[in-house]
């Protein structure tokens, strides 16, 4: 797949030079960043998600209690 986008002369000239500072292709240094941008929303969602889930019944254990339990102590 080819995506094309417009950036100002700034722009391209910082993201070729940060590329080139990486030993990375712009393509590659673009795809990088756009997958790690999906995968930290993916991440605070699942994050809120857990944490709402956590408030609705918040049960937690100490690590003596988790040690008991498992036969550990």
């Amino acid at each position: 797949m080819t995506i094309s986008l417009r950036l100002s002369n700034e722009d391209s000239v910082l993201i070729k030079k940060y590329a080139e500072i990486n030993n990375i292709s712009v393509s590659e240094f673009v795809r990088q960043t756009i997958l790690e941008r999906i995968e930290d929303e993916y991440d605070l969602k699942a994050y809120h998600t857990a944490m709402a889930a956590y408030h609705e019944e918040s049960v937690t254990y100490s690590l003596d209690e988790v040690e008991r339990e498992l036969g550990f102590k």
